[in-house]
């Protein structure tokens, strides 16, 4: 017997098709994060402020700060590889030094104790402890430069100052949300001051080329009065040559070497200073010029005593209005007949002194200038004994 026909199972259905894993939910564009960055300007203070406090308040805010630091620490951006500041520039130091010897700079504001007193024993300005008027016009513009170096510095200063503290405040402030080290902003503080450097540097260049400006046109107008007239120079030399054993002319000799060479006493004791330098140096480059000085010295003396109508003839020279001055010690007149006798050699039996006296045989006996043995070439005097 035929069994019925088992019913047919009907097919079963097509797979389903997979769906992708359920991905992050997309998330802002780039131009729509730079839309809102630059959107932040744009804000009000109350609303930033509420902003900032919502950020500071959300309970996710340590756990982004911990990603953040872990972010750092991955990029290696640490205080390692912060070089220490290194010394002060060479340039600028010698800037300071220049301004502080030229008395532009304040030398309170120096840390260093010997330019201080370097700066104390030096002369404000440059120029000699002078009160004449040669000097007023130089010291009044240099007062001139002096007040605008300090006025310009003092905004420098000003700028640095203000710009720093708001480049800390922001710094400070943004390390509440993102690790920011105290050394990390104290080498931002040490970068902004290498930055603001080179516009100190330049304020001082400027200053330091004005005042070597006004000190090359000043010493230039000065060099042309340096040189003394043949007058002066001739006074000054009859002087030193006369008294060559102590050339120290005294305060009194000094005036009146002054008024006779038109110049002043600073300028006679400057030189005679440096002609003391210069004739223990060179002495054997000095001797022509003392054999002629003492030689001119010997014919106006001679000049001098052969006016005759003197009741005496004094031993020493006497100085007559154009005449050299006196000598002062038995040493000066035993050089001045010394160099006498090497130039003009008595004849054998004269007398050195009797030429020498011109006219006054009269008043004093005449004394033989023969030595003992007979030697007409040896010249006997009250000066040599």
């Amino acid at each position: 017997m035929d069994s019925p026909p088992r019913p047919q199972r009907p097919a079963p259905p097509p797979p389903a098709p997979r769906r992708p894993p359920p991905g992050p939910p997309p998330g802002p564009d780039t131009g729509e994060v730079l839309q809102q960055i630059m959107a932040i300007t744009d804000q009000s203070l109350e609303e930033a402020q509420a902003r900032k406090h919502a950020l500071n308040c959300h309970r996710m805010k340590p756990a982004l700060f911990s990603v953040l630091c872990e972010i750092k620490e991955k990029t290696v951006l640490s205080i390692h590889g912060i070089q220490e500041e290194g010394p002060p520039s060479a340039q600028l130091m010698r800037l300071d030094n220049m301004l502080l010897a030229e008395g532009v700079s304040r030398p309170e504001r120096r840390g260093r104790g010997g330019l201080a007193a370097a700066a104390n024993t030096a002369t404000p300005g440059g120029c000699p402890n002078d009160n004449s008027l040669e000097h007023s016009d130089y010291r009044a513009k240099l007062s001139q430069i002096r007040q605008i170096y300090h006025s310009e510095l003092e905004k420098y200063e000003q700028a640095c100052r203000e710009f720093t503290t708001h480049v800390t405040n922001l710094l400070r402030e943004q390390s509440r949300m993102r690790p920011v080290s105290p050394k990390e902003i104290e080498h931002m503080v040490s970068v902004i001051h290498d930055k603001f450097s080179a516009i100190q540097m330049q304020l001082k260049q400027s200053t330091c080329e004005a005042v070597m400006t006004l000190r090359s046109r000043f010493l230039d107008a000065r060099r042309k009065r340096r040189n003394f007239s043949k007058q002066a120079t001739e006074v000054l030399n009859e002087y030193f040559y006369s008294h060559l054993s102590n050339p120290y002319p005294s305060e009194e000799a000094k005036e009146e070497l002054a008024r006779k060479g038109g110049i002043t006493v600073s300028q006679v004791s400057n030189w005679f200073g440096n002609k003391r330098i210069r004739y223990k140096k060179n002495m054997g480059k000095f001797q022509e010029e003392a054999t002629i000085y003492t030689t001119k010295m010997a014919v106006d003396t001679t000049k001098v005593g052969g006016l005759g109508s003197q009741a005496s003839c004094p031993s020493t020279p006497s100085p007559g209005p154009s005449g050299p001055f006196p000598l002062t010690s038995a040493g000066d007149a035993l050089i001045t007949l010394q160099t006498l006798a090497s130039l003009r050699p008595a004849p054998a039996g004269g007398s050195l002194r009797s030429q020498a006296r011109g006219g006054c045989q009269g008043a004093t006996p005449p004394v033989s200038t023969a030595s003992p043995a007979g030697d007409p070439g040896i010249v006997n005097s009250d000066a040599s004994n």
